[in-house]
């Protein structure tokens, strides 16, 4: 697992390490079973503070990407698994909307990667 913090993206340190791990265990790095470090051990190797590595892992938690279970610890979930394909099928509930409001795909495209663009990670 290998995250990095950086202050100059803009992003708050709690966003990079969710959307780290997010990104890490839906592509695989990460698979489904493996034990995450203490929210404690975690902000000490990164340099953040503690509640920012356990706002992320209740984030992630709640995606079901993560599994805490009490003083075992936490792992990745099985969630992780279904990400993509839960992103493709609002993705294909998007064109099926945008379709419906006359909208070219060309357009839809373009709304897309400016609300891309527009949301921190």
């Amino acid at each position: 697992m290998k995250l990095r913090i950086d202050s100059a993206t803009g992003h708050s340190p709690y966003e990079q390490v969710r959307s780290q791990l997010a990104a890490q265990i839906n592509n695989g790095e990460l698979p489904v079973g493996t034990k995450l470090p203490t929210v404690r051990k975690l902000a000490a190797d990164i340099g953040i503070a503690p509640n920012t590595v356990a706002r992320a892992y209740r984030e992630l938690e709640a995606a079901g990407l993560l599994d805490t279970r009490g003083r075992a610890g936490t792992f990745v979930g099985a969630g992780g698994d279904h990400s993509r394909s839960q992103a493709a099928e609002a993705a294909a509930d998007y064109v099926h909307t945008v379709d419906g409001l006359g909208i070219s795909r060309e357009d839809a495209l373009a709304i897309v990667r400016a609300a891309l663009q527009s949301q921190p990670r």
